[in-house]
């Protein structure tokens, strides 16, 4: 999945909202409007290939996901994600979840756990990136650090 299909060229002029009324539309029409705050998007591998636009996660964000699972992930998508408080988990055995059934997502435990109890483990995330997604991305986290130094 490819960072043009989060955030179309075609739409970049009109700021984060038009981007994401037409994040994946073009490979799913329905997502958009269909997207519920605290959803998650389980991905395939390299997830957010392409160019290094920031609008990507910024619209996954912006329609309310709660987190992206993948086996892997772009370099580049992964820590603009993670930059703007969006958490990415990579998870080898990502193909267990089944298209819109429910999990509940355990980010401190980096584990996804299913309606019948059963878990589904994700790498751990790092804790510097950990501490960056709780304070809710880079620059709030920034902001933070030197208010403490004060």
């Amino acid at each position: 999945m490819d960072t043009d299909q989060m955030a179309p060229g075609t739409h970049m002029k009109g700021g984060v909202e038009e981007i994401a009324r037409h994040c994946l539309a073009g490979l799913r029409p329905e997502f958009p409007a269909a997207v519920r705050p605290g959803d998650l998007l389980v991905a395939g591998r390299n997830f957010g290939v392409g160019s290094s636009r920031e609008q990507a996660p910024q619209a996954l964000r912006h329609l309310g996901l709660a987190a992206v699972i993948a086996p892997s992930f772009a370099g580049l998508f992964y820590r603009n994600a993670i930059n703007l408080g969006l958490p990415v988990l990579v998870c080898h055995d990502a193909t267990r979840l089944v298209d819109g059934a429910a999990a509940r997502l355990e980010l401190g435990q980096a584990c996804l756990v299913l309606p019948d109890g059963s878990r589904v483990a994700c790498e751990p995330i790092p804790e510097f990136l950990h501490a960056l997604l709780q304070a809710g991305g880079l620059v709030p986290h920034l902001k933070a650090r030197l208010a403490a130094q004060r």
